[in-house]
């Protein structure tokens, strides 16, 4: 086989010199993204690179994502292939990711970050505004509903699940609406199905919502190809973005049924980071938003696989607006049992090293 090919396996594919096997989901916007990072790796290493579809739980249950084990129901089944050598690299929307320890993995590169915003999807290309009282609208996302509810308490909400195709199917069906992230309509090229992309200011989405994680085993990190590839694909903004909103989500204990945002942004060489805690209803919340100088030119290419003053300064901030929505009442706000505060977040117990 030539090199700088990608291809995708039907089965299991042993591990071969000049090979690097890409574990994905099998869903047709996990296989999109993680072809992307594939790309990257074949053009950079010129090694033959295969894609590895991984079936996990969150694929097969149809049951609300909030009941099934929480953050992570996407992940673990990468992680237990990458770490029993199935696969050699992992690829997870990194909004997917527990912040908790994972032994033996690193998180090796953030590459750049597609559009972090949420969408609505409205039947007769409707706004947010004009859509009709009493409009039923569909989310997987307990911090969605909070915050349309919060905006628009005249709205019903109701539980949705599957893939992208399947829900936007709902629209005018079933549903007057669906909110889906921006980042994957725009990756599987259904950016025509969105009537209006939330502002962040008024809307924070999930934290790390628009990035991508790609995991490594840490006994792995100083091979050269590997090593190669981890530099190309790691954008030094989108990692710290996606580490500070990591590092708040760390500290707070907050799973996928907490209804939380948090968007950070690097502008001017200033890293600013804010986040929400809402109730389950949008009827109260706490918001805090603050910033720290960020070297750019400390993130550089060693950030993929060593310690760096590029990582610490991320999850400075994130810990930082952490406390201080602590402070603030975010524990009383929140639904009862959705936060379960930690000590600071400490990166080396992360996988990000």
């Amino acid at each position: 086989m030539s090199s700088n090919t990608v291809t995708r396996a039907s089965g299991p594919v042993a591990a071969a010199p000049n090979r690097i096997r890409v574990g994905t989901r099998g869903s047709a916007l996990a296989v999109t993204q993680t072809t992307t990072v594939a790309e990257t790796i074949a053009e950079v290493t010129g090694c033959e690179v295969v894609l590895v579809t991984i079936k996990t739980h969150g694929d097969v249950s149809r049951a609300p994502l909030a009941q099934l084990g929480g953050t992570g129901v996407f992940v673990s089944a990468l992680r237990d292939a990458l770490l029993a050598g199935e696969c050699d690299v992992a690829v997870h929307s990194l909004k997917d990711l527990p912040t908790g320890p994972c032994e033996g993995i690193t998180l090796g590169a953030v590459p750049e970050r597609a559009d972090s915003r949420d969408a609505l999807c409205a039947r007769d290309d409707l706004t947010f505004a004009t859509l009709p009282a009493g409009s039923l609208v569909g989310t997987g996302s307990p911090r969605r509903t909070a915050q349309l509810l919060a905006r628009r308490p005249d709205l019903r909400v109701t539980d949705l699940r599957g893939n992208v195709d399947t829900r936007l199917g709902r629209v005018g069906a079933d549903l007057d609406a669906v909110v889906l992230a921006c980042a994957g309509l725009d990756r599987l090229g259904r950016a025509d199905a969105i009537s209006q992309r939330f502002s962040l200011i008024v809307a924070p989405a999930a934290p790390g919502q628009g990035a991508l994680a790609v995991e490594v085993r840490t006994a792995d990190l100083a091979e050269p190809a590997l090593r190669r590839a981890l530099e190309a694909l790691n954008n030094s903004e989108a990692r710290a973005e996606s580490l500070a909103e990591r590092a708040l989500l760390g500290v707070l204990g907050a799973g996928c049924a907490a209804p939380v945002g948090a968007s950070a942004c690097v502008t001017d060489g200033r890293l600013e980071l804010t986040a929400a805690v809402y109730s389950e209803d949008g009827s109260d919340h706490v918001t805090v938003t603050a910033h720290e100088q960020w070297d750019a030119g400390n993130a550089d290419r060693s950030a993929a696989y060593n310690h760096s003053l590029a990582d610490a300064v991320p999850v400075w901030l994130g810990e930082r607006v952490a406390r201080e929505l602590i402070d603030r009442g975010a524990l009383t706000v929140a639904p009862a049992g959705t936060l379960g505060v930690t000590g600071p977040y400490d990166p080396a117990l992360q996988g990000v090293a």
